[in-house]
């Protein structure tokens, strides 16, 4: 519980400091549970390292993101190249 808390906190407080910044949840996501993914979700959290790479800790393989990511409601957005801004 403490965990969540203190996730779900961080996120928040780094959403809150940098509003237009890309708060991205990355290595050890294979220590989270569904929900405590879905708190930093909820809390500002906008993006996630898929699959293995760039990283030196494991994260859920692919269809296990692709399945939390519809149940929360949420889609994959294409890759941008460097220094480009989604138009929202």
């Amino acid at each position: 519980m403490k965990l969540a808390i203190a996730s779900g906190s961080i996120v928040a407080l780094a959403r809150i400091l940098m509003p237009a910044s890309v708060v991205r949840l990355s290595a050890g996501r294979t220590g989270m549970s569904d929900e405590l993914q879905a708190l930093c979700f909820l809390a500002g959290a906008n993006s996630i390292f898929v699959r293995d790479q760039l990283l030196t800790t494991g994260n859920p393989a692919g269809w296990k993101d692709q399945d939390l990511l519809a149940r929360l409601g949420m889609h994959v957005a294409p890759a941008q190249a460097r220094g480009q801004v989604a138009a929202e």
